[in-house]
């Protein structure tokens, strides 16, 4: 798809409204989650499953747990994942919704977030490592990973100021998705603050090939790839054209990142702090 300013503009909030995502030109907001409630509650669990146990993966330290401990509304429409040490242990939060969305063909379909990190200094978050993604729903009916397809809107590692958007797909290791490693590209995040991440699936072009996903750090375009990049079809439709669900979540430790060092901070100041997550579609 040729650069279009509008369509960038068109990414960006235009109407914010206290407790909601926010209305975005040109899109009708689909579902969301706000995150409303008291201090310390769980996030609802009839739109999200919380993880309570260590899933194995990537080398990873952490135990997610169904604690507030770890995962908790934060009083002021937030929801807010903690990471803490535990002896010689970490522990941290993970959700994954059971809401599922599916890119419309025909349609641009687009699923954002807010986000900001704990105030920690960076050279006291070795380790840590933050995400906002997307799994296909196949893998919960025996899909193995990454045929599923993972489409990942947030990752930063170390309290580096800055954001990865990366897909895999296919096989690993090696494939059409190079896995490990996946097809990625990076942005510099200004500070630690408030930001919003955005990913963009465009099936508005009647071939799959010119289909599109397209990711923005505050409106502003950082990665691309297209159908023909990946060039072939059952790939591309297991991270365009099929059920997907979302996960927060805050790691610890893992091959990317490498581990916590002894200057490795944990708790509120290593946070991921999330204000909405919201799946809209174009008009």
């Amino acid at each position: 798809m040729r650069f279009n300013p509008a369509f960038i503009l068109a990414a960006l909030p235009v109407l914010v409204s206290a407790g909601n995502a926010p209305g975005i030109s040109g899109y009708r907001l689909v579902w969301q989650d706000n995150f409303s409630g008291p201090s310390g509650q769980l996030p609802d669990e009839s739109k999200w499953e919380i993880i309570d146990r260590n899933l194995g993966v990537n080398g990873e330290l952490q135990t997610y747990k169904r604690s507030n401990h770890n995962l908790q509304k934060s009083g002021g429409e937030t929801l807010q994942l903690i990471p803490w040490r535990e002896g010689n242990s970490w522990t941290s939060g993970r959700v994954e919704s059971w809401y599922t969305f599916t890119p419309e063909a025909g349609k641009r379909t687009l699923a954002q977030a807010e986000i900001r990190f704990g105030g920690n200094d960076i050279r006291n978050k070795q380790g840590i490592w933050p995400a906002f993604w997307t799994l296909g729903q196949s893998i919960r009916t025996g899909t193995k990973w990454p045929a599923c397809g993972e489409v990942d809107i947030l990752e930063t590692v170390n309290g580096q100021l800055k954001g990865y958007g990366t897909v895999h797909c296919d096989v690993s290791p090696g494939g059409i998705c190079r896995e490990f490693e996946g097809i990625g590209a990076a942005i510099d995040i200004p500070d630690q603050s408030w930001h919003t991440w955005t990913a963009v699936w465009d099936r508005t072009s009647n071939d799959w090939t010119r289909e599109t996903i397209t990711w923005f750090r505050d409106g502003q375009q950082y990665h691309k790839i297209d159908g023909a990049r990946i060039g072939n079809f059952a790939v591309w439709q297991s991270l365009a054209q099929k059920p997907l669900f979302f996960i927060l979540n805050v790691a610890v430790g893992g091959q990317w990142p490498g581990y916590p060092n002894d200057i490795t901070y944990d708790g509120y100041g290593a946070m991921m702090e999330v204000r909405y997550v919201a799946h809209y579609v174009s008009n």
